[in-house]
């Protein structure tokens, strides 16, 4: 596994003194397709860094001739495009922060089941091969903004717009599963282009004094286990883009600390009093209303007005449904790289009405789970209804229009089962049951004439129902 393998174009270098686990992750790694090599110090890391293109580190802690933290970033400055991911035999929340302040994207436990290692080879590995994939689309489209509806081009044409402003603070709103943290990555393309650092910090799952470790850094010895000086994001993104995501769960004592750097453009470390300056970008995002957090005291409306400098609103996925066949093929063609199954392009017009009528509750997110777990479930056979779950195939009929006024009746219907005839006849039945027979009110609330009603009452053989 030290010679070059011929497993191109995803490569691994496994960076451990340890010869026996790191030839043992080496295994596992080519038993995954994925050429692999191995390094045993910290200098033949660095050299081999220089001489090969590789996807991925899985990067030791504890090396023989120098600490794994301090290469990270001799590392990624040879390969500025490559995945680095550290591996240590104990886990401590200093060096976890440490080594993600110095470009890892993730800190795992060395063990005897190497499962969680295989996983995340697999994860970049499925990442690298779409990112391949976009290759050649339009702009936004390789930044994972698929779609040409009105909704989200007004969005994309905003974020050109402030991209200009590289930095003006930006709120990125809308529901869950919207794309916020796409649309943050490709701001900061158009911003700051591909090379300069895109550091996301989540507010809603890690706590307090970690999110606020992790944004200002610290003195040696100004919390606990510090046993040297590090750097923030806010001073490692340097000219790039903080990305704070979910910023609506942000506890109150740190909303005040970040309401200082947004007014003064600087930020200190904790523990220390000497000011640097704010040279990035600040791009939050929520899915909650700020105004309804600050009329109930949980944020701050000085720091909601200093955030939403420039809001841009990213829409769910119901009210850009034109994007869903595009959305759909970017999906499929990813799933089908990452499970190595054949394309089951082009998809039927059943399937197709099956995806464009559902609402999406989850939004674009939702949309990707329910195409992952049908090629699942198809395990490279032609996808049908069967494969989908059934939530998505009873539609509400607010989804469906009768006359000139949207029906409010609720009813369901199963496209591929239930004909139109089927679904009007359904909500007729419901209008007259929901109006207790009264047949004119009933003709409104489906916004058609009490003689088009009384037509399909007797189309329908329903002259025994209501009461006029």
């Amino acid at each position: 596994m030290n010679e070059r393998s011929p497993l191109a174009p995803f490569r691994v270098l496994v960076v451990d003194d340890e010869q026996l686990f790191a030839q043992a992750i080496g295994r596992e790694v080519e038993r995954l397709g994925v050429a692999c090599d191995l390094a045993y110090t910290a200098a033949d890391a660095l050299r081999m860094a220089e001489l090969t293109t590789y996807q991925l580190f899985l990067l030791d802690h504890k090396l023989p001739d120098d600490d794994g933290i301090r290469i990270i970033p001799l590392i990624l400055s040879r390969q500025p495009a490559a995945a680095l991911v550290m591996m240590t035999a104990f886990e401590t929340i200093p060096n976890a922060v440490a080594a993600i302040r110095q470009g890892a994207e993730d800190y795992l436990v060395k063990q005897t089941n190497l499962k969680p290692i295989v996983e995340k080879v697999k994860e970049v590995r499925s990442r690298v091969q779409a990112r391949e994939s976009r290759k050649g689309w339009d702009d936004h489209e390789r930044s994972g903004l698929i779609g040409d509806s009105p909704a989200i081009l007004r969005a994309i044409a905003e974020m050109k717009k402030v991209a200009q402003s590289p930095q003006t603070t930006v709120l990125l709103t809308g529901e869950s599963g919207v794309g916020k943290e796409v649309a943050a990555q490709y701001l900061h393309r158009l911003s700051c282009g591909e090379n300069a650092p895109f550091m996301p910090v989540d507010c809603v799952a890690l706590p307090a004094t970690l999110i606020e470790n992790i944004l200002f850094g610290h003195e040696k010895g100004a919390v606990a286990g510090a046993d040297r000086a590090a750097d923030g994001v806010l001073a490692k993104a340097g000219a790039g883009t903080v990305f704070l995501d979910g910023i609506g769960e942000l506890g109150t004592e740190l909303q005040g600390r970040l309401l200082r750097v947004l007014e003064t453009r600087t930020f200190n470390r904790t523990g220390s009093s000497q000011e640097e300056p704010l040279r990035s970008r600040i791009v939050a995002s929520t899915h909650r209303d700020l105004s309804e957090l600050v009329a109930e005291g949980r944020f701050r409306f000085d720091l909601s007005q200093r955030l939403a400098v420039f809001p841009i609103a990213i829409p769910p996925l119901r009210e850009r449904r034109e994007d869903i066949p595009s959305l759909t093929r970017h999906f499929i063609e990813f799933t089908a790289q990452k499970l190595g199954h054949p394309s089951p392009l082009p998809l039927s017009a059943e399937i197709d009405e099956i995806l464009r009528n559902y609402d999406y509750p989850g939004n674009v997110r939702e949309l990707k789970n329910i195409i992952e777990r049908a090629m699942v479930l198809a395990d490279g056979a032609p996808l049908g209804a069967r494969h989908f779950p059934e939530r998505i195939q009873r539609i509400p009929v607010s989804s469906f229009t009768i006359g000139s006024r949207k029906n409010e009746v609720p009813v369901d219907f199963i496209p591929g089962v239930d004909s139109l005839e089927t679904l009007e006849k359904k909500m007729i039945v419901n209008a007259l049951r929901q109006t207790k027979g009264a047949r004119s009110a009933a003709a409104e609330l489906l916004g058609i004439s009490r003689f088009q009603l009384l037509r399909r009452i007797e189309k329908y053989g329903l002259g025994d129902t209501g009461e006029e």
